[in-house]
């Protein structure tokens, strides 16, 4: 009897000790509202096939980061030693973002903005929802936060960035001038990638007439391999003397560009645009959802850049798509812009300028809209480099 109750004792204090360690012993409600987030973001990806390759990472790498671990043996992200930890310092230094542009550079065919200067401008006036965000998030009252520490001008210059919709400048901004807020703002921006066919649409609708939907814009013309290889050379020089701190995102776009269309390094080229533009998204994307841990990143500032986020972007669309109307005004009938490639402004390469595509076509089926709102779509991949340089500069 003695040795049943011994062997009894022994079971249940073993099994105590085994479930002490287990998540569901240590999980907190945070935890479990990150893991909900996580499978909203595999949902959006899977099932609604907006940005799989973004949503699906990022999804699955926020239920990693959210299995809780007893306090104090936790091998977690930010332990030395971890794989997280060396992925992770890939996105905490910004050297990931360069390597993205340079693939981007690759794949961006900038032909249309070669023939056609004038859709720079609508790429240029979008940027304005950084500054809105920049100027918000300086506003805010220090008492809104239970800390009691309102956002820095460093802070504000970070959040900024998330107008642009630009996931990668979000990062590389992020990690120089707000690293702790980084997270918030790198899911914010993605996030709102993501979403540009859902928050963009009402927004085109209520901004143009029926009348401005349907207009055709004139095909762009031909242009020639020279032009091509020389833009990103002019382009360089021309961006990165007025903003040097540039240079580590537009360096390395215009590089991609260069390798794309100077005829001689194809394999360079397909590479950089490809496996490997592939395998930094994994690594962001997983990274960047692992480092969620709901007690680092489930707090009130993190909800406030969200709401930032919301009304950055949703300036920047609009902003595009005024300032493509405002444009009309002063340009001959047959050389008009459809104010619906305004939205494409925000560069969410290529999803934006898609939307417009979809959009116009929803009006008129004829109406081909693609190639046009790719202009502004890569000039403002080029303008919130520029913007993200001018921040650094002086703020960093």
């Amino acid at each position: 009897m003695i040795e049943h109750t011994n062997i009894l004792d022994f079971l249940h204090q073993n099994l105590t000790t085994f479930l002490a360690f287990t998540g569901f012993a240590n999980a907190t409600i945070g935890n479990y509202i990150m893991i909900c987030v996580g499978l909203i973001f595999l949902y959006i990806g899977v099932a609604k096939k907006l940005e799989p390759m973004l949503l699906v990472p990022i999804g699955f790498g926020i239920l990693i980061g959210n299995i809780p671990f007893l306090p104090g043996t936790q091998v977690g992200i930010y332990e030395e030693g971890s794989l997280l930890y060396f992925l992770h310092f890939g996105l905490l230094k910004g050297i990931y973002p360069p390597m993205i542009f340079l693939g981007l550079g690759a794949m961006i065919d900038f032909s249309v903005v070669i023939s056609n200067p004038k859709l720079v401008l609508i790429g240029i006036a979008a940027q304005l929802g950084i500054f809105a965000a920049y100027m918000l998030a300086l506003a805010l009252p220090d008492s809104i936060f239970v800390s009691g520490i309102g956002f820095s001008a460093s802070d504000a210059g970070a959040i900024g960035i998330i107008g642009s919709a630009d996931g990668p400048t979000s990062i590389f901004l992020a990690s120089r001038l707000a690293p702790d807020l980084m997270n918030a703002i790198a899911i914010s921006a993605y996030s709102y990638m993501a979403l540009v066919p859902v928050i963009q649409p009402p927004i085109m609708r209520l901004l143009t007439s029926g009348k401005e939907r349907v207009i055709k814009m004139p095909p762009a013309r031909a242009v020639s391999q020279t032009e091509k290889i020389i833009f990103p050379i002019v382009g360089l020089l021309l961006t990165c003397f007025f903003v040097p701190a540039g240079l580590p995102l537009l360096g390395m776009l215009f590089f991609g560009n260069f390798l794309r269309e100077c005829g001689v390094t194809k394999r360079l080229a397909t590479t950089a645009g490809g496996p490997m533009t592939d395998i930094l998204t994994i690594l962001i994307g997983l990274t960047m959802g692992a480092s969620t841990q709901a007690d680092r990143f489930l707090t009130e500032k993190s909800i406030i850049i969200f709401g930032i986020g919301a009304v950055a972007f949703t300036v920047a669309t609009a902003t595009g798509i005024l300032f493509v109307k405002l444009m009309n005004l002063f340009l001959k009938e047959g050389n008009k812009i459809n104010p619906l490639i305004g939205n494409a402004g925000v560069s969410a390469l290529p999803d934006s300028a898609r939307v417009s595509q979809e959009m116009g076509q929803r009006y008129d089926k004829s109406n081909h809209l693609l190639m046009h709102a790719m202009g502004p779509t890569v000039a403002s991949t080029i303008g919130s480099a520029v913007v993200a340089g001018i921040m650094l500069g002086f703020l960093g």
